[in-house]
């Protein structure tokens, strides 16, 4: 049955998602799961976790702003039901990496001015980028930015902090895991929905392209920040705990150094953009790397 629904219909996403992979979960993981120990009693790696997680809350929340703003743009009714769907799965990612600043220490009334004391200044203008075309209510451009620049990051982020965390966290693995399987049906989304239109307005290349490359830039400069600046590494080592040896893209990342990770990841996020802006007819613009 699951292959004559609509891939875009409520149904679907009932059977995909919260009648599947997140049935029986709470806040994205199972009932009784916590952070690690280690983590919370050391000062270093907390605020180092917490910092981290105010990266997915505020990528998030750009998320769920641009898919919102996106529904009433969209030109059919089942990419707005798509939307739709989008918008909870979006919401919920807000949601649970809130919690988890809430299970790292973070108290609620503090949770705003946790952000902003570490909301990363180039993800910002990230999202600022993209937001832009959102208030426009420009479908194409913000499809685009929204379904394959910044899904097209979060599903590699997630999936090199979910090797990572794996084996050390398996709390926050599992949230990984489900917010990795709505990023791959969100980026589908924007292949398929967007190559038709693209074809339909090649007026709309140029803009796309430049948005393109603007947000790829401010994206590298988040993970420059993020790796240079990270004291993970060298604590875990002070504390003579061993480091994992996750596997990721096929390299132990347990024994590279951050800004060799750093260099793993955004090889692996571009190659990821120029492949997928391709099937849409889109040339990929190389970013200047910060």
């Amino acid at each position: 049955m699951a292959d004559t629904i609509d891939a875009y219909s409520i149904q679907n996403w009932l059977e995909s998602c919260p009648q599947s992979y997140l049935e029986n979960t709470e806040y994205g993981h199972a009932a009784g799961e916590k952070e690690p120990d280690f983590f919370l009693q050391n000062e270093v790696l907390l605020e180092e976790t917490i910092k981290a997680t105010v990266q997915l809350v505020v990528g998030e929340r750009c998320a769920l702003s641009a898919s919102s703003g996106l529904i009433n743009a969209a030109p059919d009714e089942a990419s707005r039901r798509f939307l739709a769907t989008q918008t909870l799965d979006e919401a919920r990612h807000v949601e649970v990496f809130t919690q988890r600043l809430y299970d790292l220490g973070v108290r609620k009334k503090d949770l705003e001015g946790t952000i902003q004391r570490y909301a990363n200044p180039n993800l910002v203008k990230f999202a600022e980028v993209l937001l832009e075309k959102i208030d426009r209510k420009d479908f194409i451009s913000g499809v685009v930015g929204q379904n394959i620049v910044l899904e097209g990051m979060a599903f590699s982020v997630f999936e090199m902090m979910y090797a990572m965390n794996e084996s050390v966290n398996p709390k926050f693995a599992h949230t990984l895991s489900g917010t990795i399987a709505d990023e791959r049906r969100h980026v589908g989304f924007g292949e398929n929905r967007i190559g038709s239109l693209i074809r339909e307005h090649p007026e709309k290349r140029g803009e796309v392209e430049q948005m393109q490359k603007e947000m790829s830039y401010f994206m590298l400069a988040t993970f420059a920040d993020a790796f240079r600046n990270n004291r993970t590494v060298d604590e875990l080592e002070a504390a003579g705990i061993e480091r994992p040896h996750s596997q990721y893209q096929g390299v132990d990342l347990g024994v590279m150094a951050p800004e060799d990770m750093e260099q793993v990841l955004a090889d692996t996020v571009l190659k990821e953009f120029k492949t997928r802006l391709g099937r849409i007819g889109i040339e990929y613009q190389t970013p200047t790397r910060p």
